[in-house]
């Protein structure tokens, strides 16, 4: 089994390590979302980060929250499909805007990327709430009134992009810091 792991990740596409990880971090997403958890405090934004910084084929990235959201949604259940979309989009949008920083390593530069994610994210479904799920009258104070409503989730939603972002980050720093080559000869 080895042999054959060994061969399929040094001879076969540079897609196979991607797709590994990828299937990874679409576990950990899913699994953050499903089991209990304080609301919105999952690794959604960080693993679309983390993908967009680290794969061979960084399109692909964009295949990881995509593929989380809608694994997810399909044990939590669905709900209106245009609120969908634009979760869908803003959950896809960190490494959207990943793919477009040439620079991250940086950890200003991620943190940053990290919140930039989480703004978006708070804005953009809760507009679509308002909008589509009728919740809320459509005029200003009916707006005003769902943003204030999320707050407690917004709250949480940066928290857990930015803890996320520095676990999967810091982690593979300490693991790029390891003493491997003396482990192996040991």
């Amino acid at each position: 089994m080895g042999s054959l792991l060994r061969r399929l990740t040094t001879r076969a596409s540079p897609l196979v390590p991607d797709l590994l990880l990828g299937t990874g971090l679409v576990c950990l997403d899913v699994l953050a979302r499903v089991v209990p958890h304080t609301q919105h405090f999952t690794p959604l934004a960080a693993s679309a980060l983390f993908a967009a910084a680290v794969f061979r084929v960084r399109l692909l990235s964009l295949a990881v929250p995509l593929a989380a959201v809608a694994a997810s949604d399909s044990i939590l259940g669905f709900y209106d499909w245009r609120v969908m979309a634009v979760v869908y989009a803003a959950s896809a949008l960190p490494a959207a805007m990943a793919l477009c920083v040439t620079r991250l390593r940086s950890p200003l530069v991620l943190l940053s990327l990290a919140v930039t994610s989480s703004v978006t994210f708070f804005l953009a479904t809760n507009f679509a709430v308002w909008a589509f799920e009728g919740m809320y009258t459509h005029d200003l104070a009916g707006l005003s009134a769902c943003y204030v409503a999320a707050l407690p989730f917004f709250k949480n939603t940066i928290a857990g992009d930015l803890f996320w972002t520095c676990v999967l980050f810091g982690g593979r720093e300490l693991i790029r810091a390891l003493p491997l080559t003396r482990r192996a000869s040991a």
